[in-house]
């Protein structure tokens, strides 16, 4: 007998010593049928102890079903590797609840138990010894207790009923952090004979660490377990892998309060907490639940029913946030959580994702509304569309009919995966940004609904890449692309096509299109080589005025999705990813080349630049651009980091070569253009005038505009077909001094140069706390509350903007009188209120600030999300920035705000344009250049302004504390947009009986026996410089005064780097084929021209920017390059015109004078001419008188000759 005693006791103690807890030899690699698997899943997994994990003692111990627990040192690692099968792992997640032992282990062989929990001990404290994220705070210990949860703070001394959380009375009354699976007053119950389970009743805990290098069998299965029961019971847990685990069970507690039988009327449940320490998850599984309350909380005596059930859900703590499980939290329905929740199938199981937000990962069939929350993962998606959702909210059955609707696109139909989950395929989107996602179930309403983010195609998360810039060339010879195979499936063998897509805009609707395959049935290893004199016999005749356009890929054949609850296999998918935006010439170029002919760049660039011409002048609308980086780093309401060249995160600058930095405008204009500015390495403006890579402003915002479906409206798409295509037909794909390419820098998207740029006008606030208005009157004000800051009403240039200013912990001598921003909002034109807020210190270990919008905390911890834009308001946070402790928010009128946290101390800076001049009132006062007018009361009048600062009491009666708001709206100050939760009002914050510490200076309010504190005070302050002074002597913070003279140092920085004139002389053009010595444009810049080979120069070499602003006019007129042909034969037509102009005189003067010389001879002639005429008619006369006295003397001789007959004389005439 002895003997057999001896066989039995040798047996037991063996079998609860330690890991040899057996597995079939048939143990191999596993190999899962589930298509998030991660890569490494099926390799092998070590196990200590003999090989295969088989225990010699006793090889049917399952840890997973055993009621006695491996020995702690099993975890430490050694033995055999242990593998985990297939089979194996489908077996063991068929069971609902997971292990818990009350007997082996270390300790007592008590297994998990926790026998300190008793009546008179109602929790225990357990270190964790690893980071535990819970609603957005972090933890190494925890308290197990009896009463159904794990708390992390104290809780208040007594609770009323119904609970209600977080306690409004915090921080007079403790408000607790706890993870309450079922919060109520529960005492351990009694086993009934009939129970299955007759494992001691109580609480049991089990840690679970470091589940990544075990290598022991419960290690590994927990994990495996774990790991996918997350996996596939929570959407958007694709790839968590646990890192430690918690299991908590209360097993058979019954309620306080009862009588003596009510001990067999009892609950059992269990807690699971799995996390990496970023995610953490928290399971509970609802095995019986025969009560509900307890007697305090108005249940019976006999069987806990009635009055106010148990509390289930989750509170952070501190008077911060809090999620109430509905509809069963508190509830008569709560025994309901048996038969629901669906999680991996079984019923009673409920997942939650807990680390930041509390997320249901369980369907929800008992509540209904005309408003009920979707969850849904991925929660962006690219505009082109493709993206898988995975849905969670109501309970699907198999057969029904989904019909989800993204924004105002057309339904689309999903499927259903099991119970809690079904799957939508985003279609095409022409839109961007916060989108809604609804969805409804068979015949129903869409009452389902959330908030989708649509991604630009630009801004998208890169999914195909390219291993060098050869896409962008004219004619390259090959592009190497390659990709994430495991984006599209884990199948190594799966088939995958690559196609390309295309845009136009050939009429008001755009169009995208299907262009061809460029591959087809390639196997899915990642990466591809696309060679494009492949495609040289192509024909799309219809589709050659594409330029640009996208690559596709899929997989040739659809997923089948198979179920965790059923064998149904219909569910077929075709993931898809997208590259970014390309150029097309390399596929199109063979075409357009038969087309068009060899230089068919030149016979694009001409269309394109026609069609320009006919389009809309956009340019006039556009913000100019600042003149040096540092105005456009400062100017925050108007300019944001270009994504394709910004000095943190892309350097490379394709487009624009050579620069340090571009921004952008972040918002577009009513016509939705864009402002791009770049600047070089001196930090001066780079201009399309003096290069092709200079700033170039742009017709369509990369954000599109309101309505998306309209032509050179689309995201991103319109700005390529419009701005960035001519880049390469004008100028990358011809040469830089292309006609077309000059066309285009200097014509149809010049750089619009500085000389009109006005800085804006900051305000800022910071500290204890201190107050810098725009017009720079300095001043304390430590009011306590809700207060405007900023208030502008007017048509076009509506902003308000509001601080809440909370009181400043307690120092080591007691209260502090004084107060500190802890939260601004605002709200511009027709948009919604953005609210940025300083979460708690200790749950500020990932996200420094929240931010708030629409109702909803945004994110900014992934590149596609960095950039948010709502309605007429862009949202960012720099792309340097991993914990949100940076917040940008810029509106379309120009107005912008920065909020900055360190150390959990805030300051927020405002950033007005002039269009605000004399419109602004508030705590910074009226902007007006006249600071007399800073204090302007709500109703219009003036307080005087103070420069004493010690008379800071002044400054709060008369004036700060007439700008208190509340939930009220008051005509001439408006009312508080801060975000309400939780009950909380204005009422709550503020205090118009506070009264804090008017003295500035340490002595006076610092006691005279504290010498070392005025003394330290000195120390760590700068010279007169009374805020830092304030601020320490107050809080005796060092982290405070470092930061307020950080923030006020960093205010000025930027009011001196706005009000810095530079002057500029403007655009001084390059001559087409020359170049200058210098880009700059200040006054003292001195230009050198000088021309390329073959070219002479003509005109000024040398022209200089002088101090009034204006270059020099030049002596020679206007400078230009000439061809040296072409300058030899105007030089030697110029020599010909000189010798033209020398002879030309000549001959005219040799004409003239033999003009003047034959018009002489012509009159000598006429005059001889005449005088002969003259003589002859003197010979005529003579003649005629001669010849008449002849006669007379013949008449005469006759009457002599009677006579001399008659005397004898004679008269003779002589000639």
């Amino acid at each position: 007998m002895w003997l057999k005693y001896f066989v039995i006791f040798v047996l037991f103690s063996v079998s609860i010593k330690g890991q040899d807890d057996g597995l079939p030899p048939d143990v191999e690699t596993i190999e899962t049928n589930v298509s998030n698997a991660e890569p490494d899943f099926g390799k092998p997994i070590p196990v200590e102890d003999t090989p295969n994990g088989v225990s010699p003692v006793n090889p049917n111990y399952d840890p997973m079903t055993s009621d006695t627990a491996p020995p702690d040192t099993d975890q430490r690692g050694g033995g055999t590797p242990y593998t985990i099968t297939e089979a194996r792992l489908a077996e063991i997640r068929k069971h609902m609840m997971y292990p818990f032992f009350d007997k082996g282990g270390s300790d007592n062989n008590l297994g998990d138990f926790q026998k300190d929990i008793q009546s008179s001990i109602p929790q225990v404290h357990k270190n964790l010894n690893f980071q535990l994220p819970f609603f957005g705070f972090r933890y190494n210990y925890t308290r197990v207790s009896v009463n159904g949860y794990l708390e992390f703070s104290d809780p208040p001394p007594n609770y009323d009923y119904p609970l209600v959380f977080p306690i409004k009375e915090w921080p007079k009354k403790n408000d607790p952090a706890f993870i309450g699976i079922f919060f109520s007053r529960c005492r351990i119950g009694n086993l009934r004979d009939g129970d299955v389970d007759q494992r001691t009743p109580g609480v049991y805990f089990r840690m679970e660490r470091d589940l990544r290098t075990r290598q022991d069998r419960m290690g590994v299965e927990i994990r495996e377990r774990l790991k996918w029961d997350i996996r596939e019971g929570v959407i958007g847990s694709d790839t968590f892998d646990p890192k430690h685990a918690v299991i908590v069970t209360w097993k058979n507690v019954s309620f306080t309060g009862g009588f003596a039988n009510a001990k067999y009327k009892t609950n059992t449940f269990q807690m699971v907490l799995a996390t990496d320490e970023v995610f953490t998850y928290a399971m509970f599984n609802y095995l019986n639940l025969d009560w509900t309350s307890h007697t305090e909380a108005g249940g019976d005596s006999q069987n806990g029913e009635g009055g106010v059930s148990a509390f289930v859900g989750f509170n952070a703590g501190n008077g911060t946030r809090s999620y109430e499980y509905n509809p069963y939290s508190q509830a008569s329905v709560i025994r309901d959580l048996t038969s629901v929740g669906f999680g991996n199938g079984f019923k009673g199981r409920h997942i939650f994702r807990i680390d930041e937000d509390i997320l249901l990962g369980s369907c929800n069939k008992d509540i209904d509304g005309a408003n009920l929350p979707l969850k849904f993962a991925p929660e962006s998606g690219n505009m082109l569309g493709g993206t898988v959702v995975n849905i969670t909210g109501p309970c699907f059955n198999l057969n029904d009919r989904i019909r989800c609707k993204f924004d105002v696109s057309n339904e689309v139909f999903g499927y259903v995966v099991d119970k809690n989950r079904a799957i939508c395929v985003q279609p095409q989107l022409f839109a961007e940004g916060w989108v809604n996602l609804q969805i409804a179930v068979n015949s129903e309403s869409f009452k389902w609904k959330g908030k989708y983010y649509v991604e630009s195609p630009s801004s998208a998360t890169q999914k195909i890449f390219f291993k060098d810039m050869k896409y962008h060339e004219k004619s390259p010879s090959e592009l190497k692309i390659t990709w994430e195979k495991q984006n599209l499936t884990t199948n190594e063998n799966a088939n995958i096509r690559i196609s390309l897509w295309g845009y136009r805009e050939t009429t008001m609707k755009p169009v995208f299109v299907y262009i061809t395959d460029i591959a087809d049935s390639v196997q899915n290893i990642g990466e591809y080589t696309i060679v494009p004199s492949q495609y040289r016999t192509r024909v799309n005749q219809f589709l050659t005025d594409i330029k640009f356009g996208f690559l596709q890929i899929n997989l040739t054949e659809s997923i089948k999705v198979n179920t965790y609850t059923t064998t149904q296999t219909n569910i077929e998918l075709t993931p898809v990813v997208w590259s970014r935006p390309i150029p097309l010439g390399w596929y199109f170029q063979f075409q357009w080349e038969n087309q068009y002919g060899k230089n068919w760049p030149k016979v694009l660039c001409d269309d394109w630049l026609r069609t320009d011409r006919y389009l809309k002048n956009f340019a006039h609308e556009l913000a100019q651009c600042p003149c040096t980086v540092e105005q456009a780093l400062a100017d925050k309401g108007r300019f944001m980091p270009d994504f394709d060249c910004d000095k943190d995160s892309n350097p490379i600058c394709y487009y624009n070569n050579q620069a340090l930095h571009c921004v952008k405008t972040g918002s577009p204009t009513l016509e939705g253009s864009e402002q791009q500015c770049c600047y070089d390495k001196n930090g001066f403006l780079m201009l399309s005038y003096d290069q092709q890579w200079g700033s170039s402003p742009r017709r369509c915002h990369n954000l599109g505009k309101m309505p998306y479906n309209e032509a050179t409206k689309v995201p991103t798409l319109s700005q390529w077909f419009n701005d960035m295509v001519p880049k390469y037909l004008c100028c990358l794909w011809q040469e830089e001094q292309a006609v077309g390419c000059e066309t285009l820098r200097f014509e149809r998207r010049p750089t619009q140069d500085c000389v009109a740029y006005q800085a804006p006008g900051i305000a800022g606030v910071y500290g204890d706390p201190h107050f810098v208005t725009f017009d720079d009157v300095e001043y304390t004000f430590n009011g306590k509350g809700e207060f405007a800051l900023v208030k502008s009403v007017t048509q076009t240039d509506n902003l308000e903007i509001q601080g809440r200013f909370e009181q400043i912990d307690p120092n080591a001598y007691g209260e502090v009188r004084a107060t500190q921003l802890t939260s601004v909002v605002a709200k511009g034109n027709n948009t919604i209120a953005i609210e940025v807020r300083r979460r708690p210190l200790d749950s500020r270990w990932r996200y420094r600030l929240d931010v708030i919008a629409d109702n909803r905390r945004l994110y900014f911890d992934r590149p596609s999300l960095k950039f948010q834009h709502f309605q007429g308001v862009t949202i960012y946070t720099p792309t340097y920035i991993l914990n949100q402790s940076e917040v940008i928010i810029m509106f379309d009128n120009g107005a912008g705000m920065e909020v900055v946290d360190n150390q959990g101390f805030m300051s927020a800076r405002v950033f007005l344009p002039w269009s605000f001049i004399n419109k602004t009132i508030g705590l910074f006062g009226n902007w007006s250049f006249n600071k007399e007018d800073d204090f302007t009361l709500p109703d219009g009048s003036r307080a005087a302004i103070v420069s004493n600062i010690n008379d800071m009491e002044r400054v709060y009666n008369d004036f700060g504390s007439k700008w208190m708001l509340d939930d009220v709206l008051d005509p001439q100050k408006g009312r508080a947009l801060f975000h309400r939760e939780f009950g909380r009002t204005s009422a709550t914050y503020n205090n118009k009986t506070f009264k804090p510490q008017f003295l500035m200076t340490p002595e006076d309010f610092i006691p005279a026996n504290r010498s070392a504190d005025i003394k330290r005070t000195y120390e760590i302050c700068p010279l007169r410089m009374y805020e830092c002074y304030y601020d320490y002597a107050m809080t005796l913070d060092r982290d405070l005064a470092h930061y307020t003279k950080n923030y006020k140092a960093t205010i000025y920085q930027y009011k001196e780097t706005t009000r810095t004139k530079v002057v500029s002389c403007g655009v001084l053009e390059t001559p087409r084929f020359g170049r200058k010595s210098t880009f700059l444009f200040v006054p003292g810049t001195k230009v050198t021209y000088e021309c390329i080979q073959e070219f002479v120069l003509v005109g000024d070499q040398r022209r200089e920017c002088q101090a009034d602003g204006t270059w020099n006019i030049p002596e020679y007129g206007y400078t230009y390059c000439l061809r040296q042909q072409e300058y030899s034969q105007r030089q030697a037509g110029l020599a010909s015109g000189i010798i033209m102009a020398i002879l030309i005189p000549l001959i005219l003067l040799f004409v003239y004078l033999a003009y003047r010389f034959l018009q002489k001879r012509q009159k000598e002639k006429e005059a001889e001419k005449l005088e002969e005429q003259q003589f002859m008619d003197q010979q005529r006369r003579a003649h005629e008188a001669a010849t008449k006295k002849l006669t007379e003397a013949e008449y005469a001789s006759e009457d002599e000759d009677s006579n001399v007959t008659s005397t004898g004389a004679k008269e003779t005439t002589v000639y």
